[in-house]
């Protein structure tokens, strides 16, 4: 059997590799030349696939740049980004890209898998019409399209994509048959659902919760202190119900390639159901402020020290959006130096993942050089490995947004 993988970004390269380490030949499409010409050294973009992975998997795998090389594939899985537009509404041009560039090379008998993150019904009315309108044959007739969401946690180990359960939705059952015996070979459980549209709102409710769930403790952080309380002795202490709580934990905001962009797909759409969908909305006003209140916090302490943000030096640790990885997408610390810097601030930072952020004309420094003369310590990702204590002691502010000094 042969797979096409379309977007070789942080879900289709490890799902080419999960395919490529099980047997089967992989077709691995991407537009970005440069994407491509590392795969063919034998160089991988992405943390959580090393280059000996890559090169284990590399005598399966077929970099390519040109969809004609996806005539020979059976399946088809699509993978490529969804963002949103700056007026925060879903963005599918990435989706209907591929869906045309793959549509003239899909045969009868063929699979078509959707993992974007979507809104439900984007199977359905986007992607299979284009197919259809592209290839001259009649999905679920012809040619079978499911859509299974990826469930990718960047830097996780202890949860793979063999071992995390597999949602699939297929527009017949004979679809959702067909795209369960694909994920079967990689999968150790498959779970199959009545249509795309079910698991399209599977995937948006699980960011949802935690989307939901994380503004509800930044709220309460925020309350928290101008009450005096310490919000992370809170948390921890309604941690201790063994039941009726899941504890989450307050920060400067949300990062990454889902919780900041899904919920919008779902708030989106339902406003072309004539509702609204209100937690979700109230949910993402208050994550996009966090960058805001963090700098709000950093000019008081500074202010309460006789000093104006505006000549201050500011030492950030950590940038990218969750400890451990180097991935800086939609990481709040981009927006807090920004702001920062708006203010007059000097910002320099530390993070052992991330050397440069080209976007803000950043080199990251070593830690006591990101230390050295500093008026204030922002700790804004808690990097396993870092002295966070040693932060502590040598800078003379130290903003916690992360409670890994609270015992100091």
């Amino acid at each position: 059997m042969s797979v096409g993988v379309v977007g070789l970004g942080y879900v289709g390269l490890p799902l080419a590799v999960a395919f490529a380490d099980a047997g089967v030949d992989v077709v691995a499409y991407d537009i970005a030349p440069s994407v491509i010409a590392g795969l063919r050294d034998g160089a991988s973009h992405i943390e959580d696939v090393s280059d000996g992975a890559l090169a284990a998997a590399g005598r399966c795998i077929t970099p390519t740049g040109d969809a004609a090389d996806l005539a020979r594939c059976e399946a088809i899985v699509i993978c490529v980004p969804t963002p949103l537009t700056r007026n925060r509404e879903p963005d599918l041009r990435p989706l209907d890209g591929a869906a045309l560039a793959i549509a003239p090379y899909v045969r009868v008998g063929d699979l078509v898998v959707l993992e974007s993150t979507t809104y439900p019904g984007t199977t359905r009315e986007r992607l299979v019409p284009l197919l259809e309108a592209g290839s001259g044959l009649r999905a679920g007739t012809d040619f079978a399209v499911a859509y299974s969401p990826e469930r990718v946690d960047p830097g996780r180990t202890d949860h793979t994509l063999r071992t995390t359960p597999k949602l699939v939705g297929g527009v017949t059952p004979a679809c959702a048959t067909q795209a369960q015996a694909l994920y079967a070979s990689v999968c150790d459980t498959v779970v199959t659902l009545s249509s795309p549209d079910a698991a399209e709102m599977a995937k948006l409710l699980e960011n949802i919760f935690r989307s939901v769930n994380i503004a509800l403790v930044n709220e309460m952080g925020m309350l928290a202190e101008r009450m005096g309380i310490d919000i992370w002795e809170v948390v921890d202490a309604a941690a201790t119900k063994p039941y009726g709580f899941m504890s989450f934990e307050p920060g400067p905001g949300m990062g990454g390639h889902c919780l900041p962009v899904d919920p919008f797909y779902l708030a989106w759409r339902a406003r072309e159901f004539d509702t609204t969908a209100e937690f979700v909305e109230l949910a993402g006003r208050i994550n996009q402020q966090m960058p805001h209140e963090c700098v709000r916090r950093a000019e008081r302490l500074l202010n309460e020290a006789g000093r104006a943000v505006r000549g201050s030096r500011v030492a950030v640790v950590g940038v990218s959006y969750k400890a451990g990885v180097g991935d800086v997408r939609e990481s709040p610390a981009l927006k807090i130096i920004g702001l920062l810097e708006e203010l007059g601030a000097e910002v320099v930072y530390h993070d052992p993942y991330v050397s440069t952020i080209p976007s803000l004309g950043l080199h990251g420094l070593g830690l006591d050089e990101a230390l050295d003369g500093a008026d204030l310590a922002v700790i804004l990702t808690a990097h396993p490995g870092v002295d966070h204590a040693h932060v502590a002691a040598q800078a003379p502010l130290t903003l916690d947004l992360r409670g890994v000094t609270r015992e100091r």
